[in-house]
């Protein structure tokens, strides 16, 4: 599913602290929380390939969430 199905689903505090983050490390209670609405989970190959896994979006979803946080269009190819 992608970022744009998952979002709204997600908490509001969750979406804060992505907006007001966006870019870093995603500590795993939001992982987890995202998982259960439908997008990437802890393990997923989304997060990227590191060992141990650091659970960072990639550039496309930090993009959409600046782009989302400020009211701009939030395409995705």
């Amino acid at each position: 599913m992608d970022i744009e199905q998952w979002w709204p689903r997600l908490a509001q505090s969750a979406r804060e602290w992505l907006v007001a983050n966006n870019g870093d490390e995603v500590p795993s209670e939001i992982v987890e929380e995202i998982e259960a609405a439908g997008g990437p989970g802890l393990h997923d190959s989304w997060w990227g390939d590191e060992v141990p896994k650091h659970h960072s979006m990639p550039d496309t979803a930090v993009d959409w969430i600046e782009a989302s946080a400020n009211d701009e269009p939030t395409d995705v190819p």
